[in-house]
């Protein structure tokens, strides 16, 4: 897909205010350390992960996403009633039903004639939205939307620690599948998308491409587990291997699709799962890995945020800066892929 009309507004996100360390959550899981004899700092050498951050008690991901549309109306001089489409792309959601997105709507005071709806698709959702939101504008069917994410790991990883503190049956194997939820960090990030034909930003979509390896849907599940709560469970050896191996194709056909080589791009902003998975990621891509920005160290897997997060932050502190090029490159459990590419 190639994208003639699409031009992107400076994105924007919302921080939430507790930082929670690795080693305070080591600390917490301090009695399955000695049972089972695990190094304290592992969490942390294993994964790259500092920190991550966490809302305050009672944030809904609409609450959230909310927070970070404000300020991406804010940051593009947009008023409510510009907005044609909101697409709300978290993992998390407020509720089944309705729309997490109508709660956001309701709160940014959006037009009445506007497209309002959720699209769930683990942490490859903002991607996804992003590309559904240009594709509208590139058949004239809107001129401006917002897409919007907002992800609360709170329930998750207290769910994980009381999981593993009162299962005394866990052994040093079985308990690997539970590790990956202690990456999740919280988060929300925001984008106005426009025509360039009604409003020309100089900042473009310029397209992108999907490849999707459903055949390893069963690498990363998670949801309400009985009573405890929302528990995942993650192969992350096997999820990162078969991951990579799906971005080494998508990333051939990118290259094709855009016709651009490595040497064109000047940043990637990835999804941020962990150290080793990016070190992997770019060796197998045979990518500059001194091009990858990184966001990991301190804020985590934010799942559906990671990615644009992490061009916001770089926009933010002028390291990618305009007249540059950047992949976006989306990596989510299912398998699938999505690489995006961005003109700056």
């Amino acid at each position: 897909m190639l994208y003639t009309r699409v031009c992107l507004y400076p994105p924007a996100y919302a921080t939430p205010p507790h930082v929670i360390s690795s080693e305070i959550l080591e600390q917490r899981l301090a009695p399955l350390y000695r049972r089972l004899k695990l190094p304290e700092g592992r969490l942390e050498l294993m994964t790259g992960i500092k920190e991550r951050r966490f809302w305050e008690s009672g944030t809904r991901p609409s609450d959230a996403a909310t927070a970070a549309g404000r300020e991406a109306l804010a940051a593009a001089g947009v008023v409510p009633e510009e907005i044609e489409c909101l697409i709300f792309t978290s993992v998390s959601r407020d509720m089944l039903e309705p729309a997490t997105a109508s709660f956001v709507h309701r709160q940014l005071a959006l037009p009445e004639k506007c497209h309002v709806f959720d699209l769930s698709n683990a942490c490859l959702g903002f991607l996804n939205g992003m590309t559904i939101l240009a594709n509208m504008i590139e058949l004239g069917q809107v001129r401006k939307g917002l897409v919007v994410a907002g992800e609360t790991a709170e329930n998750l990883v207290e769910t994980t620690v009381r999981h593993l503190l009162n299962d005394k049956s866990l052994t040093r194997k079985s308990v690997k599948s539970s590790f990956a939820s202690f990456t999740i960090g919280s988060g929300a990030v925001a984008i106005v998308l426009g025509d360039r034909q009604v409003e020309n930003t100089g900042h473009f979509l310029t397209g992108g491409v999907v490849r999707a390896n459903s055949s390893h849907n069963d690498l990363c599940q998670g949801g309400q587990h009985s009573n405890e709560g929302i528990l995942m469970a993650t192969d992350s050896e096997e999820l990162m291997k078969r991951g990579v191996e799906t971005a080494f194709l998508t990333w051939q056909d990118f290259r094709g699709e855009l016709g651009w080589e490595r040497g064109d791009v000047d940043h990637f902003f990835c999804h941020q799962v962990g150290r080793a998975h990016a070190q992997l990621l770019f060796e197998t891509l045979e990518l500059d890995q001194q091009k990858n920005f990184e966001t990991l160290p301190f804020w985590g897997n934010v799942g559906s945020v990671s990615a644009p997060l992490t061009m916001a932050i770089a926009i933010e502190q002028r390291v990618f800066q305009p007249g540059e090029k950047a992949a976006m490159l989306g990596i989510g459990s299912g398998i699938n892929c999505l690489m995006l590419g961005v003109e700056w």
